[in-house]
């Protein structure tokens, strides 16, 4: 879609229904100034001819003060471009500087924090709910992708990353002083809301001020961490829990992460005060500015779409969560704290929708999504972690229980799909720089992709050489494909923005990547907990001892330490986890089919030196038609 999209602020609204009614005022320009005035009037309180963010303008009583203070952009648009218009090269480095720091800082503790998450649900007799944490850390990161964007357009970017610096912070306080399983996933929420913040936030930094050309080349700075990380993240791990235990490891990130993301919040703040010292700010004001405190917050309160964030996390939550937990060695799904969140999650579902149409700041932009070059790559982010974590979900257990591999090279091969599709997705940059094209590549990454999983149902477990040298070049594999289509299928989507909707469509390309990590999280836990217990019990059973299989179950890294390879009851438990990793991938491979459909139906646009495609000058009455 080369055309921008319609503007979701509720100036804009007013701007679209008198684009949208041109001709008529043409028409009417000899009538009298008084009669003009209150036709004007009446078009800004609401129309017929009304916008979707319409609906917003009558709920709110009258139009923001704090929107048309703004113009056009919003204030944190219009920060970042001022900035941007007074950025030297040395300035740009420096904030690339601090974007690779921060992100190596978030990269290295996200791959620890992965090897001992596990460790950590097993020390609390509950591995099996490990899945149970995974789908609730991703539930909120899909949340809080569009929340967090809107807070760094009303705000700015500086304002996001003091926030992400404080939940991350938070979090991990809770999670290393948790004392069991529901502590331990408190803290862990909390710690997703800050990662997510600055995952985001690093993404929509690079697109502000980068061309469409240079865009992927330099959307892997925050992913060249994993470069390094993937090596050194396994001595680490292995040296922390060999020396201490996984409480210091997750705890030291509260000092560690926040000293890494200072530099970064000084280049932008050194930049946003020379902007601010010519001038080029005065014109522009936060809704707390323009409106006091008071009304400010109410403001906000709608901007945020605080109703649609409760109900997605409860629709989501309500829903995918009961489905992890509902397995076991006993089945729990009769049971009433099953059923009723299934029940009340999936009423929440209407709602959502029909509150959507009626919020005043949709949380789902919804006439954004008409152009297949948008909901291509909606498709492919949801189907991309939907297939993933059917294998990688458990991954790091089986590796270890399956493979018979260390903690050091289990952390490491967990690590290679970041690793490789970092180094592929790298180069690319260079590649997709000259050629000015994407959708050749992100074809070609999501049939790799559909590949690298019949390798992984070849190659689900076994102590020989073959069997883990298979496994290595299947994530290999994997990792080649990963770099050849998530980023440039947000690259991709990027193109076709206008400045101002670029957070929030970014922070929708990734809230729909979590909303997959959360289905792939709950359908493999689903399989984990209906499966796994059973062919234990069954496997196990000729040895005339229970308590192996709950063992096994609940708590595999002890399990493994008691029955070493060469023991018939081990033999038996890498047998169980082989048969419940081959229905995980099977599973995996038919959700990959349809990613290669979505990047069939994407648009391949020639891409160009301009900070996007869409052409600003474009009328609004184009957009409000496309609408």
């Amino acid at each position: 879609m080369r055309k921008a999209t319609i503007m979701s602020s509720q100036v804009d609204n007013k701007i679209v229904a008198a684009a949208s009614s041109s001709e008529a005022e043409k028409r009417e320009q000899q009538q009298e100034q008084e009669q003009q005035q209150q036709q004007q009037q009446q078009r800004s309180n609401g129309s017929d001819e009304k916008t979707p963010n319409t609906v917003g303008t009558d709920m709110l009583g009258s139009t923001s003060p704090a929107t048309a203070e703004l113009g056009h952009k919003s204030f944190g648009v219009a920060r970042i471009e001022a900035i941007t218009s007074v950025m030297t090269r040395f300035d740009r480095i420096f904030i690339f500087l601090g974007v690779f720091l921060v992100s190596y800082a978030y990269g290295l503790d996200g791959t620890l924090r992965y090897a001992y998450q596990p460790t950590a649900t097993a020390s609390f007799q509950s591995h099996s709910l490990l899945s149970t944490v995974n789908v609730l850390r991703s539930v909120i990161a899909a949340a809080a992708q569009p929340t967090s964007a809107k807070i760094a357009d009303v705000f700015g970017r500086v304002e996001l990353l003091c926030v992400s610096v404080f939940f991350y912070v938070l979090g991990t306080v809770v999670e290393t002083v948790s004392d069991d399983v529901q502590a331990f996933s408190a803290g862990a929420v909390i710690y997703q809301v800050g990662y997510t913040m600055i995952i985001l936030l690093v993404e929509v930094i690079i697109a502000d001020i980068t061309s469409t050309r240079a865009r992927l080349l330099f959307s892997y700075i925050p992913a060249t961490p994993f470069l390094v990380n993937t090596w050194v993240s396994g001595d680490i791990s292995q040296a922390v829990l060999d020396n201490t235990t996984w409480r210091w490891g997750i705890g030291m990130w509260c000092i560690i992460y926040p000293a890494c993301a200072l530099p970064l919040i000084v280049a932008l703040s050194i930049v946003a005060r020379r902007a601010r010292q010519r001038g080029l700010l005065d014109k522009h004001k936060t809704p707390f500015q323009a409106l006091g405190w008071r009304k400010g917050w109410v403001d906000l309160f709608w901007r945020l779409d605080v109703i649609g964030i409760v109900l997605v996390i409860a629709m989501f939550a309500l829903i995918l969560v009961p489905m992890t937990i509902a397995g076991g060695f006993e089945s729990q799904w009769s049971r009433p704290h099953v059923i009723a969140p299934l029940v009340v999650g999936i009423c929440v579902i209407p709602v959502f929708f029909w509150w959507q149409t009626r919020s005043p700041h949709a949380l789902v932009p919804y006439w954004q999504m008409k152009d297949r070059g948008i909901w291509g790559a909606l498709g492919i982010a949801f189907f991309l972690n939907f297939a993933w974590y059917m294998q990688g979900n458990y991954l790091y257990t089986v590796l270890i229980v399956a493979f018979d591999m260390s903690v050091m090279t289990a952390t490491r091969v967990t690590s290679l799909y970041s690793f490789t599709s970092v180094l592929v997705g790298f180069l690319l940059g260079f590649v997709v720089y000259r050629v000015r094209r994407l959708k050749v590549f992100i074809v070609i990454g999501t049939c790799l992709f559909l590949v690298a999983f019949g390798l992984l149902i070849h190659y689900r477990g076994g102590v020989s050489d073959s069997a883990r040298a298979g496994i290595i070049g299947a994530e290999v594999l994997l990792g080649v494909a990963g770099g050849m289509f998530p980023y440039p299928a947000q690259a991709s989507l990027q193109t076709s923005l206008r400045h101002e909707h670029l957070a929030v469509m970014t922070a929708l390309y990734l809230a729909t990547y979590n909303v997959g990590s959360a289905f792939g999280n709950t359908v493999s836990g689903a399989f984990w907990s209906q499966l796994l217990p059973g062919t234990l019990a069954d496997r196990l059973a000729q040895f005339n001892n229970d308590t192996i299989a709950t063992m096994t179950y609940d708590d595999p890294f002890t399990a493994v330490a008691l029955y070493p390879v060469g023991t018939p009851e081990r033999e038996q438990i890498i047998a169980a986890y082989q048969h419940v990793q081959r229905l995980l991938c099977i599973t995996g491979i038919c959700l990959s089919v349809p990613l290669v459909a979505f990047a069939i139906c994407m648009r391949n646009p020639k891409l160009n030196d301009k900070q996007t495609l869409a052409e600003e000058s474009s009328s609004d009455d184009e957009s409000a038609r496309r609408v």
